[in-house]
């Protein structure tokens, strides 16, 4: 695996301005975490834009956008790259001017009433597609769009949906089954104007503020489908295997990478019964399993980047890259907070709060036993062959 001089510049930048501009939020964060009793609210809009906006200033908004919107239009590697640094740090932010990936499939009037406003951030969206009745199956959907007239009348529940709350639309996944075959889902754009409501979900750790959205006959214009009837799986699954491949694991390296060097600090200095405690072996051998840890890890990630960069399938590699990669992040966390012991698990430590907030990496975007039914169903249907994960 070896960087092209662009991509060791992209990612010294953006460690800079992780280092300067975003890790200086994490004891505000902390600290209102504290005060208000419960999970930390995050960044504030107001904080959220300025950094954005530093972000701009230094040529990163749009990362992933197409060339023709204004963005820089990156390849997969480079994006690992960029979110492993975004990472480094319990901050949850992300530079601006991205959407989800689905947007892309709007038609013209779309494009002007969503996509647009949602790349200059003037509109907010979430993705929904878990319900309460079957999780990460997500074929097992519930929620119906029913023709009507002139609309569709939607109804059902969707949760645990990142932004639900919070966003003036949704990317909704429901089940067309007067539209041909019983089992098709649909994507359709609806407004929060149009009538659904939802609520917070309080959750452990994670970054991500969810919600829960309830539809009850709320009406939609037929144009309100994104893309083609009975064909929205076709949005849905890009946009999760990205970011089991390359987006959310990469986050999960630069918070591994972080809490190994925080291990290896303390380590050096705390002395107990006499010994630093880097020269004691446990200890030693602790952190060096995490070391070993995060190279598998890092290398699983940009086979999966490389093999998408390649436009080569990378699903299986996506499904592999996740169970390890969330894993590992748990297991290294677990250390980590170990060997600082008290002060690893005090509210005041970054690694308490990882030690939380990534437990839920190995149940979101797939689940481990999802993940690992796939990878399973692909080596014995003959899909994927034993350890091919080169390009």
């Amino acid at each position: 695996m070896t960087l092209t001089e662009e991509q060791r510049q992209i990612r010294d930048t953006v460690r800079r301005f992780v280092e300067r501009e975003v890790m200086p939020y994490e004891p505000v964060l902390i600290r209102r975490e504290i005060e208000g009793g419960g999970a930390s609210p995050g960044l504030t809009d107001g904080e959220r834009r300025d950094l954005q906006e530093k972000g701009r200033a230094i040529g990163f908004w749009g990362i992933d956008l197409p060339a023709a919107y204004g963005g820089a239009d990156l390849d997969p590697v480079t994006l690992a790259i960029i979110h492993e640094e975004l990472g480094r740090t319990i901050v949850d932010f992300d530079f601006g001017g991205s959407v989800l990936p689905a947007l892309f499939s709007c038609n013209e009037a779309q494009k002007e009433r969503y996509l647009l406003p949602t790349i200059n951030g003037e509109r907010i969206s979430s993705i929904a597609i878990t319900e309460p009745g079957s999780g990460s199956d997500a074929m097992g959907m519930r929620t119906t769009a029913i023709r009507d007239g002139d609309s569709w009348v939607i109804n059902g529940e969707k949760c645990w949906i990142t932004r639900g709350d919070t966003a003036d639309y949704a990317i909704l996944f429901a089940r067309t089954p007067q539209e041909g075959p019983r089992g098709g889902i649909t994507c359709f754009l609806v407004d929060r104007a149009a009538g659904y409501t939802s609520a917070p979900i309080a959750l452990m750790g994670s970054r991500d503020k969810v919600g829960s959205i309830h539809f009850a006959d709320v009406r939609v214009p037929l144009d309100a489908v994104l893309g083609e009837v009975n064909k929205g799986f076709e949005h849905a699954m890009p946009f999760i295997y990205r970011n089991r491949g390359f987006i959310l694991s990469a986050k999960n390296l630069g918070a591994m990478a972080r809490m190994i060097e925080m291990a290896i600090d303390w380590a050096r200095q705390r002395t107990v019964f006499g010994k630093k405690l880097a020269e004691r072996e446990n200890i030693a051998f602790a952190i060096a399993e995490c070391e070993i840890e995060l190279r598998a890890a890092k290398l699983l990630v940009h086979s999966a980047a490389a093999r998408a960069a390649a436009g080569a399938d990378y699903r299986h590699e996506a499904c592999a890259t996740k169970v390890f990669v969330a894993r590992a992040a748990n297991a290294v966390a677990d250390r980590a907070l170990q060997i600082h012991g008290a002060l690893g698990y005090a509210k005041e430590s970054v690694i308490e709060r990882w030690y939380r907030d990534l437990r839920v990496e190995r149940i979101y975007d797939g689940s481990d036993e999802i993940n690992l039914a796939s990878l399973a169903r692909n080596l014995f249907k003959g899909h994927a062959k034993a350890g091919d994960a080169l390009v």
